[in-house]
């Protein structure tokens, strides 16, 4: 647990929350499209990315684990903390039992945190990181969820002829719906309208 890392965790999550999200560099296509929103691109200043190696994204999950790790600590949640690289980013997973909250409503809360630990691994390497939190499983479950969705307005689309809106949904849930939405044939997605309530409207191909 570094130093810089502990004052950070201390810090209200309302507070933090507002300060990373205020930014909030994920509600554009682009970053739907590549992930799930690069927020700490913003909050950095726009800075330009620079390539990173495997060696590298391998050194952001060490500290964005050292990070949950002070986070678990302080909040006094038990849970298993593994570090990897996937798809071309760091990874960082939380496993055990008791850890809804560290999710919340719709993930909320994990994304709050996915926040805080992007600032943090950036304020030791001074470069944007794409960290993918997850915490008890939650993203590969939602991911199946929406899926599922997807799917449906995809059915109705077909059926109709009519554009379906989706309920308002994080920059994650839209990028999960636009993967599927993207792969299935004579139909197409975009996003519409703004955080909070920005929503993916599925609609027949050109």
């Amino acid at each position: 647990m570094t130093e810089t890392s502990i004052p950070q965790a201390q810090q209200s999550l309302d507070e933090e929350e507002t300060a990373t999200l205020a930014v909030d560099g994920d509600d554009t296509e682009a970053d739907e499209t590549e992930v799930d929103g690069d927020d700490t691109e913003a909050a950095t200043g726009g800075r330009e990315k620079k390539a990173v190696g495997e060696g590298d994204l391998f050194r952001q999950s060490e500290i964005a684990a050292d990070y949950v790790e002070g986070l678990l600590d302080i909040l006094d949640y038990d849970g298993d903390i593994d570090e990897l690289v996937a798809g071309g980013r760091p990874v960082v997973e939380v496993v055990g039992a008791r850890l809804q909250n560290l999710v919340g409503q719709r993930g909320a809360t994990l994304e709050a945190l996915q926040e805080l630990t992007r600032l943090a691994v950036f304020r030791q390497t001074g470069t944007p990181s794409r960290l993918l939190l997850d915490v008890g499983g939650y993203r590969a479950n939602r991911r199946k969820e929406l899926a599922a969705v997807a799917k449906n307005a995809v059915e109705k689309v077909k059926e109709y002829g009519e554009p379906v809106r989706l309920e308002a949904m994080s920059a994650f849930e839209r990028k999960c719906v636009h993967d599927v939405v993207n792969a299935m044939s004579g139909v197409e997605s975009e996003s519409e309208g703004v955080e909070p309530n920005r929503r993916i409207v599925v609609r027949p191909a050109d």
